[in-house]
């Protein structure tokens, strides 16, 4: 009598600590930033170029973010990379005139924070017309075509 009490209290105390179903539901699901890049169709050196980026978390424009900055370098001079503060143009979207002294290949690397979400996605500008170095190394990254492989069986 005494194993079957002690059996059946040691059921209800094991119970009490099995996990519920929506478990998982009662922990925050965080939902990770989106940064958009909006850049216009030709970027020429020498002239203000508008750089706008749109940050978005669960498919809405995100109402206020922690950080927002702009990091660029020409993808042949790391050594001078620019950290700038965009301005807020309206909600979700931040922006800045950069001018570019020369043309080639540059990249934006967007560092944007809200709460424990932190994104860094990195983009590349073209600025004018590329250097021959510049085609080929963009060309290196392309993957390999495969021609005239077939296979019969």
């Amino acid at each position: 009598m005494k194993k079957v009490f002690l059996i059946t209290i040691f059921g209800l105390l094991l119970g009490g600590c099995s996990l519920k179903e929506d478990a998982a539901e009662l922990y925050l699901q965080e939902q990770p930033l989106h940064a958009e890049v909006v850049l216009p169709e030709r970027i020429t050196s020498e002239e203000p170029v508008p750089i706008k980026v749109i940050l978005t978390q669960d498919g809405k424009k995100v109402e206020e973010v922690d950080s927002v900055e702009f990091e660029m370098w020409k993808h042949d001079d790391t050594n001078h990379a620019t950290v700038e503060q965009p301005s807020e143009l309206e909600e979700g979207t931040y922006g800045i005139n950069k001018t570019f002294e020369r043309d080639g290949l540059y990249y934006i690397k967007i560092h944007a924070s809200k709460g424990n979400a932190i994104i860094m996605p990195k983009f590349q500008i073209v600025v004018g017309e590329l250097s021959k170095s510049e085609l080929e190394y963009l060309q290196k990254d392309l993957p390999e075509k495969e021609e005239g492989h077939e296979h019969h069986h």
